[in-house]
């Protein structure tokens, strides 16, 4: 469908001949704009999530003008907006705590103003969701651009993963192998432009998952934040949304079932992190696609790890991905597993645009033939435990505790967890479980990336450097090791991680996907009808809107009444 100006969302503001849209017109020339900017023009809102407390996205300022120029080649109207930036290193207690609430931002902006089209820029983790998520509500047609990796990193003559590093190297400083001036070195060394990590963690995982799902133009994701193709790209993107608001390509014509599919998959070959599980149901719930956990562990028990980027690959980084040629030569040798008919932002299938794409290091992206690991990047497990679901990531842990029984330690929060973590005489072995609780959704609160548990002194001392640890909250996708997630139900609510006690036998079968703890349902019983609910963490604010509303994990964390079955869409508003 084609469509003429005066069926144009703006036109609404703009067109009429009345009292109101003469204060929209003079408000808009108040500005120093003519109506030769807006008449017989879509108008196209720019999400801009740049802070000067966000690295990832410092570039945006500068990238803001190439999609303005983008726009105005393809005959629109560009107007920024700013929206809430999600800084995952900075933003306390956790970015999670505040996903939801800029997915409301965006879809109430899209909504309130006179805009027709949307350019979404984000990269950082948790930024990605929460733009498709709130603008794949609203329903207006828009196009993803993402902040792209940083550089790696450099030390000494070695590379440096960001996140990945960090915790292999704090690892060694407390073992005492590394001086305080080699720390302060990976310090100034491990994030060295901007950009977001450069490790396929939770931002390479999210952004490739809406390149995947076409969201992006083809292999935008892999474009590294300081080369000027990205530059070229973002000025693309402004004279691709143009287009789209004239052909009506909305995202429910994007993100279907089939789309979703690809995207699943592409995530489990690029050895994604664990939060990619979160944010893909909740982000498909959005488009009304019911995706479950079930549906992706099947989709990643038949999908190999192909992309060799650490933390589940070796010495590679997302740079090097780019230059073997990116997303799209990934998909290509994935092309046998994907719908290539599935509709993208270019206005042409999934196929077409992957027609060119060519491999051009077959270790950093390997054949099918040659994977880094014969399943995908993730597993479900469920049991007794976590009846809801848990996540771990096989593909980054030891081998030798895929299959595991071993007594638990308990810590009831993070401060308990650090005092076992920092004794040196903690009465713990490889052997043990270590468990931190009352971390989930509403524990953390927010879910903070607390799953990616240190490694005990005494234990690192010893020489180990993994061991099972489990957790109702996160962990951030640069992180790596035998790391049991999200628990589900939290141990905040009364799940049955509440109701583990020091000593109980966890047993963990990733191949059969269990996790169970050896307790009699009897003894479950007796120690559920002894447990408190605790206080809630807020009695006020957002916090308590996020308490009363915000679903468990294996749900997406989203909360219950942005659901698209929760009640009837919402109304284009009234102008009077």
């Amino acid at each position: 469908m084609t469509k003429e100006y005066q069926d144009l969302r703006s036109a609404r503001w703009y067109a009429p001949d009345d009292l109101r849209s003469f204060g929209h017109r003079s408000r808009t020339m108040q500005m120093g704009l003519s109506p030769e900017d807006w008449e017989g023009k879509p108008i196209i809102a720019i999400l801009n999530t740049w802070s000067d407390l966000q690295p990832c996205h410092m570039h945006f300022r500068d990238r803001v003008e190439f999609v303005k120029k983008g726009i105005l080649q393809a005959g629109g109207m560009p107007v920024e907006i700013p929206v809430h930036s999600l800084g995952e290193q900075l933003l306390k207690p956790s970015a999670m705590l505040y996903r939801n609430m800029v997915a409301m931002e965006v879809e109430e902006v899209l909504r309130s103003n006179p805009v027709d089209g949307a350019v979404l820029m984000g990269g950082c983790d948790k930024s990605t969701p929460a733009l498709v998520m709130g603008a794949t509500s609203m329903g207006l047609p828009f196009i993803y651009l993402p902040a792209g990796p940083m550089l790696r990193g450099n030390y000494a003559g070695k590379t440096l993963g960001s996140g990945a590093d960090a915790w292999k190297y704090w690892d060694e400083r407390r073992a005492g192998n590394i001086s305080k001036s080699e720390w302060q070195g990976v310090e100034g060394g491990i994030a060295r432009s901007y950009g977001h990590c450069m490790t396929m963690g939770t931002a390479s995982t999210m952004t490739a998952i809406a390149d995947a799902w076409g969201l992006c133009l083809p292999g935008a994701s892999s474009i590294p934040a300081p080369d000027v193709n990205h530059q070229r790209m973002s000025a693309a993107c402004g004279r691709r949304i143009v287009d789209m608001v004239w052909e009506d390509l909305t995202p429910d014509k994007i993100i279907t079932p089939a789309s979703t599919r690809n995207a699943v998959t592409v995530a489990m070959a690029t050895g994604c992190s664990t939060n990619a599980i979160i944010h893909l149901i909740a982000m498909a719930r959005r488009a009304g696609v019911p995706l479950e956990l079930d549906d992706l562990d099947a989709i990643g028990r038949t999908t190999p790890v192909i992309a060799n980027i650490r933390p589940s690959g070796t010495d590679y980084l997302m740079e090097d991905f780019y230059y073997a040629g990116g997303l799209t030569a990934l998909m290509k040798e994935l092309s046998g597993k994907l719908d290539l008919t599935a509709m993208t932002v270019t206005g042409e299938s999934l196929g077409t645009g992957l027609k060119d794409a060519q491999n051009y290091n077959p270790d950093v992206i390997r054949p099918l033939s040659n994977p880094v690991y014969h399943e995908g990047s993730l597993a479900v497990l469920k049991g007794n435990l976590a009846p809801d679901g848990a996540v771990i990531k096989p593909a980054a842990m030891d081998p030798k505790f895929l299959t595991h029984r071993g007594p638990a330690i308990v810590a009831n929060s993070y401060t308990e967890l650090k005092q076992i973590i920092d004794d040196p005489d903690a009465d713990i072995t490889a052997d043990h479980v270590l468990i931190l609780r009352n971390a989930g959704p509403q524990g953390g609160p927010g879910m903070p990336e607390w799953g990616m548990i240190p490694m005990p002194q005494k234990l690192l001392n010893e020489g180990h450097r993994d061991m099972v640890r489990l957790s109702d909250a996160r962990m951030s996708g640069t992180s790596y090791g035998a790391c049991i997630l999200h628990v589900a139900p939290e141990a905040f609510i009364g799940g049955p991680l509440a109701l583990i006690e020091t000593g109980d036998i966890i047993s963990l079968d990733v191949p059969n996907r269990s996790l169970n703890v050896d307790i009699t349902v009897a003894e479950l019983s007796r120690r559920r009808a002894a447990w408190q609910t605790p206080e809630p963490r807020y009695q006020r604010g957002y916090g308590w809107m996020f308490t009363k509303h915000i679903e468990q994990a294996d749900k997406g964390c989203d909360f219950d009444f942005l659901r698209t079955g929760f009640g009837r869409p919402v109304p284009e508003p009234d102008i009077h």
